[in-house]
């Protein structure tokens, strides 16, 4: 596990004394989330990972931020449009990412943990297939779109009057700024995180960064309300959405490559590539790292382990040039929970 960065006493005690349940009265068994000291609009955005975009704020370690986010195509379609307006909305502006925030302390080789600690579901939401975008993109050469209006209890989205899809929201891009003033595409998962849309990374979820430049500079945005593993038409259920998270600089640590992540159940790492290939060598190999510096086993015992109880899972196909595949290993194996 990494040990965090503490940030200062008076600052925990005001996240402390600020904790209220969640909004929905009837969750009593829910877990508290803190009270933010940041707050974002969906006005607040980019579209490009780069050192050089300036933040929109500066917080300390330990601070907790409610972002509100846009859905990917950045209002090109409402829940009024219908597949006649896909060949419409041009790439360039999709996944607004709501930041960067500049997290006072953050040092390149340092790690960011960011705590998700709320995920809410705006009223609405699309999906559709882009043509000459998607895992089966030969085949499905139309445009289509199909939308979503969430009730009040948002705990499920009506495909048809016979299916119906659980919402699990989540957001498919977030990350800290690479160490370059190049302005990169959101499209594929990087070391930086960036657009991983692993529907795994929901509220209650703890994600780790690489940080490469001062300040991590982390953004969010993509969000999605339901998206199975693999995202093979290209897109989830996109939606807006408001977030509160919070951001910890971990100093002194063991190193990362690229994202991981953690929940009260498992730990899991992430491994990007060109073919699924790649991405499960280095997700297979990255797991094997963090059995070896967390739980002193040996390279071959942890080898031999990931066999044994480690999943390795698609999170997408479709994020060109890369795919991104992760590995699960659980904590009840691990010793690490009862």
């Amino acid at each position: 596990m990494f040990k965090r960065g503490r940030p200062s006493i008076l600052f925990g005690m005001a996240i402390f004394v600020g904790l209220a349940g969640c909004r929905d009265a009837d969750t009593r068994d829910a877990p508290l989330v803190p009270q933010a000291q940041v707050r974002l609009t969906q006005d607040q955005t980019h579209n490009k990972w780069s050192s050089s975009i300036a933040p929109v704020a500066t917080v300390p370690s330990g601070a907790v931020v409610e972002v509100m986010t846009e859905e990917a195509s950045d209002r090109q379609l409402a829940f009024s449009s219908t597949s006649a307006d896909v060949p419409g909305v041009e790439f360039d502006p999709i996944h607004p990412l709501t930041g960067p925030v500049f997290v006072e302390g953050a040092e390149p080789g340092d790690v960011l943990a960011v705590k998700l600690h709320e995920i809410e579901v705006g009223d609405w939401g699309w999906a559709g297939i882009f043509p000459g975008f998607g895992f089966l993109a030969d085949e499905f050469t139309e445009p289509y779109l199909k939308t979503f209006e969430f009730d009040k209890d948002k705990k499920e989205a009506r495909f048809n009057d016979r299916i119906t899809i659980p919402l699990r929201p989540f957001a498919g891009v977030m990350g800290v700024a690479p160490a370059t003033d190049e302005m990169l595409s959101t499209i594929p998962p990087r070391a930086n995180g960036g657009n991983m849309d692993d529907p795994n990374i929901v509220a209650g979820t703890t994600v780790y960064f690489p940080v490469f430049v001062k300040g991590a500079l982390f953004s969010i945005g993509d969000t999605h309300a339901a998206q199975g593993l693999g995202e093979v038409c290209g897109t989830a259920i996109e939606a807006p959405m408001r977030i509160v998270y919070q951001v910890d600089v971990i100093k002194g640590s063991r190193k990362i490559q690229e994202p991981q992540y953690e929940t009260d159940d498992y730990y899991a790492v992430t491994g990007f590539g060109a073919t699924i290939d790649e991405a499960a060598r280095k997700a297979t190999s990255f797991m094997i790292d963090y059995l070896v510096s967390e739980h002193d086993l040996d390279r071959k015992d942890a080898y031999v382990l990931c066999s044994l109880a480690g999943d390795l899972k698609i999170a997408e196909v479709v994020d060109v040039p890369h795919v991104l595949v992760t590995m699960h290993i659980s904590k009840r194996v691990l010793g690490t929970r009862s």
